[in-house]
């Protein structure tokens, strides 16, 4: 099948042969000028050589031979001149019979004449002439033979000028025809069904008159109205679907929000569980569902939750064991399924559900990563399918279950590890008060019985003041402690339990407290707070213990960072000396509180220059993080 030409290939054409023409044009007219250029030259030559012819009639009878033989030699130059021709000038003789058969006579004459001229005895003055004449005439002849030739030329070349404007008319009434068969008509026809369109009138249709770029658009253009024309008549339904779709979408997204929602709320797992069986079931139009949870070793499904499940098939389902039924998956086999119940076949995997009235289960596996945790069931009285997006939601509903779970089970294992951490520091600091307190007043107690075993009054009351002392110091401690674990700080700011604690400190102690806060920063967090509190407190108890100081003082900096600095007027010691005694064992308790929110304490003390502790807070950011 041939190939259609394209109209960027008929333009092509019609431009090659204007163009070919019109170098064809130039260059004949070129050829003819150049002929015209030669033909002139030559006659300009022969008109040399007329001058030539009389002027060696007139020195030939003077004598002068060296004169005479110059001008034969520049006639013979003329003559081949003439034969040979000269491109660069140009110069050339006409090709015509005529003008070669003149050019021939005229050598032939000015061969004779010469060998006459050249003899040794010149002729007379009158034969020069009249010899010159008659050469001069063929001469002439030659002339006219040439300009007859070159009028044939110019009127070559005047004839082609009128053929080719002639040409170049017809040319362009040629073009702007094609222009209009090839562009403006096709174009004035799309335009017209394009204002077809534009009016509503979706049946416009173009010719399509050729298999060119034209020819593919107005088929293209056709095509689109239809195509338009088919979405106009099924707008409507089109616009239904969509909105079904659409109200679908809704529907799904209204779910896992409220899912989201839920998972936040909710306290408890029991809470949880039912919750979002109540909440996957009105989702998924099921009649029944219910929330299984597995073991790690995956040995077990137990029921934690069931939303319009009879009772009675709670009871036998309240724990499956993996592979028993079909609804307890293997953790290698869990998968997303639709399971007809089909009873009979000698197998009692649909005993229940069948029993229960129940035609189809969709078993849903509840993953977090790779870790399955349980199994999402919904039960159908009649026949059901799951489509792609209602499989994605139900999947996507299970995933925040699966999350939900976790992060509870997350937190409780993080409060059971601080309550443990906080069971620990508290065992510590018995140890480190109370036990060696208890383990004093023991010693003194095994004293009192030596002293009142030999009568000894004066030891007994000795020994009887230890065991006050003693016996005071515990209830301190005791007191100090109940403080330190009841201690509660605000959400927003560390300065309202600082003043609480002071004015304990300054009932139980008597000692002046100032409180001093300086900037401005971000709060704490809580758990920060209540460290350090600790921190502060047992730098108190120090002061109550060892200082023997008269004020304390209580300063803190929330900028650049923060920083919490306990100072007193007291005795204060050498903190190279105090290595193994109560008051390193305080220190270590401090810095224990502190490494667990990343600060650091200083401690900085002298004898009677009063003892000064310091805690300084990471960055805000790091403390967030």
């Amino acid at each position: 099948m041939r190939k259609p030409w394209t109209l960027s290939a008929k333009l092509g054409a019609i431009g090659g042969a204007m163009l070919v023409l019109a170098l064809a044009s130039i260059g004949l007219s070129l050829w003819v000028t150049w002929k015209l250029e030669g033909g002139a030259a030559a006659i300009n030559e022969a008109g040399r050589m007329r001058m030539q012819a009389w002027r060696l009639a007139q020195v030939l009878p003077q004598g002068a031979p060296d004169q005479v033989e110059r001008y034969l030699r520049e006639f013979d130059a003329s003559v081949a001149l003439l034969r040979a021709g000269d491109p660069a000038r140009p110069l050339f003789v006409p090709g015509d019979s005529a003008s070669q058969a003149s050019l021939a006579a005229v050598a032939a004459e000015w061969t004779g004449l010469r060998t006459a001229w050249g003899a040794a005895v010149p002729p007379a003055a009158a034969a020069a002439a009249q010899r010159a004449e008659a050469f001069v005439a063929h001469i002439d002849t030659f002339v006219s033979a040439i300009e007859t030739q070159l009028a044939r030329w110019t009127a070559l070349l005047h004839a082609f000028q009128f053929g080719m404007a002639a040409l170049a008319l017809g040319s362009a009434v040629a073009l702007l025809y094609a222009s209009y068969l090839f562009v403006f008509f096709p174009l004035a026809q799309l335009r017209q069904g394009l204002a077809r369109v534009e009016a509503g009138d979706l049946s416009a249709r173009v010719d399509v008159a050729s298999r060119d770029e034209f020819g593919a658009m107005s088929a293209g253009f056709n095509r689109m109205a239809q195509t338009l024309q088919g979405l106009y008549q099924t707008l409507e339904a089109r616009v239904q679907d969509k909105t079904l779709r659409l109200e679908a979408e809704h529907v799904r997204l209204a779910a896992l929000y409220e899912a989201a929602a839920f998972v936040s709320r909710a306290g408890t797992l029991e809470e949880l569980a039912q919750g979002f069986a109540r909440q996957v079931r009105r989702v998924a139009r099921a009649d029944a569902a219910v929330v299984r949870w597995s073991d790690e070793a995956n040995r077990r499904y137990v029921l934690l939750a069931s939303d319009c499940l009879p009772q009675q098939m709670r009871d036998e389902e309240r724990c499956v064991t993996t592979g028993e039924c079909l609804c307890g998956q293997p953790r290698a086999q869990a998968a997303t399924r639709v399971i007809p119940i089909h009873p009979g076949g000698g197998s009692d995997a649909f005993g229940h559900c069948h029993r229960a009235g129940y035609q189809t289960v969709v078993a849903v596996p509840v993953r977090l990563q790779e870790r399955l945790i349980g199994e999402l069931g919904l039960f159908y009285r009649a026949v059901a399918t799951l489509a792609d997006d209602d499989r994605a939601l139900l999947e996507a509903l299970a995933s925040h279950l699966a999350g939900a779970i976790e992060a509870r089970r997350a937190g409780a294992l993080e409060r059971e590890a601080a309550v443990a951490e906080e069971r620990g520091l508290l065992a510590r600091e018995l140890h480190d008060s109370i036990a060696q307190s208890l383990a004093f007043l023991k010693m003194q107690v095994a004293m009192l019985r030596d002293a009142i075993a030999r009568a000894d009054t004066d030891g007994v009351e000795a020994v009887v003041g230890e065991l006050d002392a003693g016996v005071r110091e515990s209830l301190s401690d005791v007191r100090e402690l109940l403080l330190h674990f009841r201690t509660r700080t605000n959400a927003e700011d560390l300065e309202p339990a600082l003043q609480a604690t002071l004015r304990k400190f300054e009932h139980q102690t008597g000692l002046l407290t100032h409180l001093r806060v300086v900037g401005h920063g971000l709060p704490l967090p809580p758990d920060v707070q209540v460290q350090v509190l600790h921190v502060v407190q047992e730098a108190l108890s120090n002061v109550r213990k060892h200082a023997r100081a008269r004020e304390v003082w209580v300063e803190v900096r929330k900028s650049p960072g923060w920083s919490v600095e306990v100072r007193d007027d007291g005795s204060g010691f050498a903190p190279a000396a105090a290595h193994g005694g109560e008051t390193q064992v305080g220190l270590r308790i401090m810095r224990e509180r502190a490494a667990r929110i990343g600060a650091a304490v200083e401690l900085h003390s002298a004898p009677g220059a009063g003892t000064r502790v310091r805690v300084s807070l990471p960055e805000p950011q790091r403390l967030a993080a």
